[in-house]
């Protein structure tokens, strides 16, 4: 569903704002308010591990850079704070859209309840959450991604290049939506190869321990895995992925990132040569994609899913050693073929 109203805020950000801003960890790149009731331009609100995450953050975080730099307006990001309250996510909510940003962004599905109240107060702004599609609402995007479908192609690619015949997965959240993760994972691997055994763990059980959050619990339990005899570990956990990585590094088995191309991160570069490849979704894309409809006075409203088909998940090929598997990459492709034309079905748990 799409409404062709355009979408036109008026507003600047009084002292008092500002410091509202500051004191919730803001970052911004802010326009000058031409005052003739144009978007100020477009915020983002991070979830649990926030900017540097290298993982989900960071996309959203690309996209509002293009979507700032091309359209020549503002952008701010704001930080979460520890065992905040859906009340605080509110307030940060509201801040934004006082302040003229329009479209609002809350990265995450832990915005929902804050999303679904502002936007009821705020009519004429856009919002957009990602990893969440239980918000209908006429000027609310609700983004949202077949993980599971990615995740498969991961698991098609652990079973064809472990030598021990034990894989690994490491999920952050014992949540819904990594659960899509590891199921899609556990059948690609299945699908490929019945005799391969899949480890899995999940670091918590509620967002607010640090499942997303804390590098030191991955690689604990990926340390935990390699030691069970996995020699390729898959990851769903944010932030706390970096200690995946590292973990397979050390022990020099594979390790496959997850959201961004973690290959390409520069704060990960130490261990690229252990990154395998990694399930991207393209929350960049997403990102910009709304600002964009904004922009362009035809805001996207309702569910926005992207898929394979869509080119809005997949697997990143930056590493050479991926992408020379021939054997690997025509295994790949027949996957995606059979999941782009429904006669692979993937399991979401």
């Amino acid at each position: 569903m799409r409404r062709v109203s355009r979408i036109a805020v008026a507003g600047v950000a009084t002292a008092t704002l500002t410091a509202a801003l500051a004191a919730c960890g803001g970052t911004s790149n802010d326009a000058a308010d031409s005052g003739d009731g144009k978007s100020k331009g477009i915020a983002l609100a991070y979830d649990v591990g926030g900017k540097g995450d290298q993982s989900f953050n960071d996309a959203a975080t690309a996209g509002m850079e293009k979507a700032a730099s091309e359209f020549k307006y503002g952008s701010k990001a704001v930080e979460p704070t520890d065992g905040e309250s859906d009340a605080d996510k509110v307030q940060r909510l509201q801040t934004l859209a006082k302040a003229g940003y329009n479209p609002v962004v809350g990265v995450g599905y832990a915005y929902a309840p804050a999303v679904a109240e502002v936007a009821a107060k705020f009519p004429k702004t856009t919002f957009g959450i990602v990893d969440d599609e239980t918000i209908d609402k006429k000027n609310v995007a609700d983004m949202v991604f077949h993980e599971e479908q990615s995740s498969y192609l991961a698991g098609v690619t652990a079973a064809l290049t472990t030598k021990s015949k034990t894989v690994g997965f490491v999920g952050g959240v014992d949540i819904p939506l990594i659960h899509k993760f590891e199921a899609g994972y556990k059948q690609g691997v299945a699908d490929t190869n019945p005799k391969v055994k899949v480890v899995s763990q999940f670091l918590t059980e509620k967002a607010e321990d640090g499942g997303f959050a804390s590098p030191d619990k991955g690689k604990t339990a990926a340390e935990g895995q390699i030691e069970d005899g996995a020699d390729v570990v898959y990851h769903a956990a944010g932030l706390s992925g970096q200690g995946v990585i590292e973990a397979a590094s050390a022990a020099k088995v594979w390790a496959i990132g997850v959201d961004s191309d973690q290959y390409s991160q520069d704060a990960l570069k130490a261990y690229k040569q252990f990154i395998l490849t990694s399930a991207t979704k393209d929350v960049a894309g997403a990102v910009y994609n709304l600002a964009k409809s904004v922009q362009d006075g035809k805001p996207e409203t309702g569910v926005v899913r992207a898929s394979l088909k869509t080119g809005g998940v997949g697997l990143a090929d930056s590493n050479p050693d991926f992408k020379a598997d021939a054997k690997l990459q025509a295994a790949l492709k027949k996957a995606t073929e059979g999941i782009n034309d429904g006669t692979i079905k993937v399991k979401t748990s």
